[in-house]
């Protein structure tokens, strides 16, 4: 579970660095791209975390393989937890604009957006979006690590 965390952790600095610093000096959809799946990938590690102690507790016999179904089993199993329903929302939605066709606008200009058809909607990713969602994921890692370890990341 911690070594999840402890990777997570790791991880959210690599997310960052794309955004405060990659970002300033590559405007491009790559970019965009490649912090959206750092985003996914934080995601599933702490997940991973999650299924691990719900393992060790008993509450499950096994940690399924595919990273769509952890997030299913993850939500059947804390229905309750409106947080953690959001946070998991969060995670589908990136991953539907991960995994759908993609346009660009403004490429190499600060308004740099990434943008995706969706059914209803259209979603557009630029990086004041990705700022919101680096906040976003660092209270779901501070609530994961109060949930899964009982601690802060302050205590580490």
């Amino acid at each position: 579970m911690e070594d999840h965390l402890f990777e997570a952790h790791e991880e959210l600095k690599r997310l960052e660095h794309i955004i405060y610093v990659t970002l300033k000096y590559t405007r491009t959809v790559d970019v965009l791209v490649n912090a959206l799946q750092r985003l996914v990938d934080i995601y599933d590690l702490i997940i991973n975390s999650y299924l691990l102690k719900a393992k060790q507790e008993g509450l499950i016999t096994a940690i399924p393989k595919s990273p769509g179904l952890c997030s299913t089993t993850l939500s059947g199993l804390h229905p309750q937890d409106e947080k953690l329903q959001k946070y998991l929302t969060f995670y589908v939605f990136l991953k539907t604009i991960l995994n759908k066709p993609r346009k660009k606008r403004e490429e190499f200009r600060r308004h740099v957006t990434l943008v995706v058809e969706l059914d209803n909607a259209t979603a557009e990713v630029h990086i004041d979006n990705l700022v919101n969602c680096e906040r976003f994921i660092h209270q779901f890692f501070r609530y994961a690590m109060k949930q899964v370890l009982g601690k802060s990341d302050e205590e580490e």
